[in-house]
């Protein structure tokens, strides 16, 4: 489990054919977080307390990207597969009137939950994400077909052992301004270390990647009638500002926020100023 205490109370989620820890802090309509692939709930740590002191009830799962400690072998890890257990998630929960925040490649999997599973959202906040046809972005785009090559997983994971390869763009160089904590980065890395049924889950899902899902669902996104806040960044180096002004076309309740000073993990190199604005957001009424 995610080991960051700001986010609250753990607990375990029962779900039809997995179990998924998470975090639990705050009370209030429910805001629940989405991250991307090799990261958990600890994403969030410098987030979830402001919100969660701003009234409202902040849940914070570790999804089956790569830093999960419970696997989920009976689990359709595909993209839409993931979409429908976010889904699953919020059912077994009985969350309502939900906002859905996501980063990274959890932004590519809430837009396929918003085009399929949309009836427990009320708003949606994508922070710089996988969507159309980066999905995966450069560099990381050549990770499906790697990752089918035998041993190339695990070589992989064995050799992010070095916190020296951490700053490299294929690492965390490109997806963060900042180095980011060794022990966060611990949290993120040793799971699919140290387990292979959560390498076998890593591997089930990046080879499943494939842009055809977001090209779809962005085609339908005009849908999704719903708030939507695009919190994006200036530099982003792995998903442009013109990716933003693309949704933003898509979805016919979408505004645009742009952040300086950070790359693709808004949570670690601008929380504060991602807080207030999702707390703007969440404050303000929704339209008719």
């Amino acid at each position: 489990m995610s080991h960051s205490e700001s986010l609250g109370t753990s607990r375990v989620a029962e779900l039809p054919r997995a179990r998924v820890g998470y975090r639990e802090r705050g009370q209030g309509r429910p805001v629940v977080f989405v991250h991307g692939l090799l990261t958990n709930g600890d994403l969030w740590r410098k987030v979830v307390p402001t919100l969660a002191d701003g009234g409202f009830r902040c849940v914070t799962p570790d999804w089956p990207l790569g830093s999960h400690t419970i696997p989920v072998p009976d689990v359709d890890l595909s993209p839409p597969g993931v979409a429908g257990l976010i889904a699953d998630f919020l059912q077994a929960l009985d969350l309502n009137d939900v906002t859905l925040v996501a980063n990274d490649t959890g932004g590519a999997l809430v837009q396929l939950l918003m085009v399929d599973h949309p009836e427990r959202l009320g708003r949606v906040i994508l922070t710089p994400c996988d969507s159309f046809e980066r999905f995966f972005p450069p560099p990381f785009n050549s990770l499906p077909r790697t990752f089918k090559v035998p041993g190339a997983l695990w070589a992989t994971v064995n050799a992010l052992r070095w916190r020296a390869l951490h700053r490299l763009p294929i690492a965390f160089g490109w997806v963060t301004k900042r180095p980011v904590p060794p022990e966060i980065i611990d949290s993120y890395l040793m799971p699919s270390r140290h387990s292979p049924a959560v390498r076998h889950d890593l591997r089930r899902f990046v080879t499943g990647v494939n842009s055809r899902y977001t090209m779809e669902a962005a085609s339908r996104l005009g849908t999704f009638t719903k708030p939507v806040l695009l919190a994006w960044t200036r530099e982003d180096k792995l998903f442009p500002q013109s990716l933003a002004t693309r949704l933003a076309g898509a979805l016919p309740n979408a505004t645009v926020e742009l952040i300086d000073d950070s790359y693709t993990l808004v949570p670690e190199d601008q929380p504060e100023v991602l807080a207030r604005l999702m707390l703007n957001f969440l404050n303000a009424p929704a339209a008719a």
